[in-house]
């Protein structure tokens, strides 16, 4: 799942490893509210011309149009949202049955795969490269080069062989990030009390005046004012408290290969065409994540609440497949079924990981998604990698038992970010990217949107660019319903901004600036009043 972060920390102990999707330093002045829906032309930043797109729209009559968010859950009761849930029409909420006969329970605003039917869900997962090292570990471990091994075997083997590398590579990180970050946090949790002051009350004075009593306290005063040249204490301590978070869980859970929480959920997880398993409780323990890209594809828009979403005729539902750790591949392709089988014209999937368990389940969902005509959106990853060479899964490539592709979805968008300077770094420098695998770019720093409890919160990632461009195609399918999956995929693509600027990716060999055409399909931005003018060409509906 991907996570925000914007501590730029420096380990008085060193340096701080950075988090891999959080360390965006984008620009340090804050962008106009509710950017990623303005117009370059008129508004100087890199939205979508979301705005400009509905006053062409003016007097043109929309259906709802179901957008399933498969993710970590989401708050139903927040004030942005409540009244743009999916409500399952045939089922009775709270009676214990299964009114439609889907074989769901009570799934009056979707389902939740990471739970079970007494009501207990999973919060935390391992990381799918921990996943397999315990499955390959006990066959793999004593294993030699010269050992004879079957055709099968080889391959297996040379790849457990990476996996160790990378996650090795991984748990040092890890460690080190939660060793420091934990150092840090309890040197302020020191001074905060000393202070006897809230976060939001510390200012740079009180940081002056305070006695340091240690050469760690010093250091950790000179991070804070560096810091506060550009944020507030508390948002910096917030900004601290979720690194600690992070890495901790990440020692904890993510890559503990004696953590497993697959007992609570209780299915028989081997057995991949398993589809009624779970519970109702679309929220779950943690819907900050799944809260905030709902916010971006449909909060109500114009009620003086909040933010506005990109869609304004939208009904969000909520799929929790997603826990504090990377997503199983059986949830990825039931969540999938479920959205298709329930009326979603659009799935957003912000989330991915490098490494697959069971790839065929998964294509064979996005197959069938593509049967019923439903457009399936995914962010890229926040890796700052090119995923022509670097896997990000899941994938709009179909691959045989060899890993050799064997077809694409013709359903499938994938989406890179960028931020909204065009004279400042565009891409965001975390955003994965790639000539063949990346199909646009959208708006993904510092996207303001709701999070849990009614409230809202900047983040950023290609976890918020996906959003964007799911709400787009919801717009695009409410407006233009008899546009099937695919043209809507093609309007999109055909009516990106593109920027003559090059951009700054991270190669293999160092930095370097490439131009938007050079790392994607498209090579822009999408732009919602560009694609509405190519709908209404290809429209039969047009006015």
């Amino acid at each position: 799942m991907h996570k925000t972060n914007k501590l730029l920390c420096y380990l008085a102990f060193g340096l701080l490893p950075t988090l891999g999707f959080a360390q965006e330093k984008q620009d340090k002045d804050a962008p106009p509210a509710n950017w990623y829906n303005l117009d370059f032309q008129k508004d100087g930043v890199m939205g979508i011309s979301t705005e400009k797109a509905y006053e062409l729209l003016k007097g043109r009559k929309s259906m709802p149009v179901v957008v399933a968010v498969l993710d970590s859950g989401v708050d139903i009761k927040h004030e942005d949202l409540k009244d743009v849930l999916w409500t399952n029409p045939k089922e009775i909420p709270g009676n214990g049955k299964d009114d439609d006969g889907n074989g769901y329970i009570d799934d009056v605003h979707g389902w939740n795969f990471l739970g079970n039917a007494k009501g207990e869900n999973v919060t935390y997962d391992n990381l799918e490269v921990t996943r397999l090292i315990r499955l390959y570990e006990p066959k793999y471990i004593s294993v030699l080069p010269t050992t004879p091994l079957s055709e099968k075997e080889r391959r297996e083997f040379v790849a457990y062989q990476k996996m160790i590398t990378d996650y090795t590579s991984k748990m040092d990180e890890a460690q080190f990030g939660n060793l420091n970050y934990g150092r840090l946090k309890q040197e302020f949790d020191g001074m905060i009390k000393g202070l006897n002051k809230e976060p939001k009350d510390i200012t740079k004075a009180d940081l002056d005046a305070f006695q340091a009593t240690s050469d760690r306290q010093k250091m950790a005063i000179r991070i804070a004012k560096k810091e506060l040249d550009k944020t507030t204490f508390d948002k910096f301590y917030e900004d601290l408290k979720e690194g600690a978070t992070y890495f901790s869980n990440q020692v904890e859970y993510h890559l503990n290969k004696e953590y497993d929480s697959r007992h609570i959920v209780g299915d028989n997880y081997e057995d991949a065409t398993e589809r009624h398993y779970g519970n109702n409780d679309v929220t779950g323990p943690d819907a900050e994540h799944g809260t905030h890209v709902a916010g971006i594809i449909g909060a109500k828009r114009d009620n003086k609440l909040g933010v506005n979403g990109v869609a304004n005729n939208v009904q969000i539902m909520t799929v929790r497949n997603v826990p504090d750790g990377d997503e199983r591949d059986k949830d990825v392709a039931n969540a999938i079924r479920y959205a298709v089988d329930n009326g979603a014209r659009v799935i957003n999937m912000s989330f991915g990981k490098g490494y697959v368990y069971n790839k065929k389940t998964v294509d064979d969902a996005i197959k069938y998604a593509e049967s019923k005509d439903v457009l399936l959106v995914h962010a890229a990853g926040n890796d700052s990698k090119d995923n022509d060479v670097v896997k990000n899964y899941p994938m709009k490539y179909f691959t045989d038992s060899l890993d050799a592709v064997v077809g694409e979805a013709k359903n499938w968008i994938t989406v890179g970010a960028t931020a909204w300077k065009v004279d400042g770094d565009l891409l965001a420098e975390f955003s994965n990217y790639g000539y063949r695998s990346v199909d646009v770019f959208a708006p993904g720093v510092k996207i303001n949107s709701t999070v849990p409890g009614s409230k809202y919160k900047d983040q950023q990632g290609t976890s918020m660019a996906s959003p964007v461009v799911a709400g787009l195609a919801a717009l695009i399918r409410s407006y233009y319903p008899d546009l099937t999956a695919a043209q809507v995929k093609d309007v999109i693509l055909k009516s990106v901004t593109k920027v003559d600027q090059k951009v700054k990716i991270k190669g293999e060999s160092g930095s370097k600036r490439v131009y938007l055409d050079e790392i994607s399909v498209s090579g822009g931005i999408v732009n919602a009043y560009k694609a509405v003018v190519e709908a209404n060409k290809l429209s039969s509906k047009k006015k």
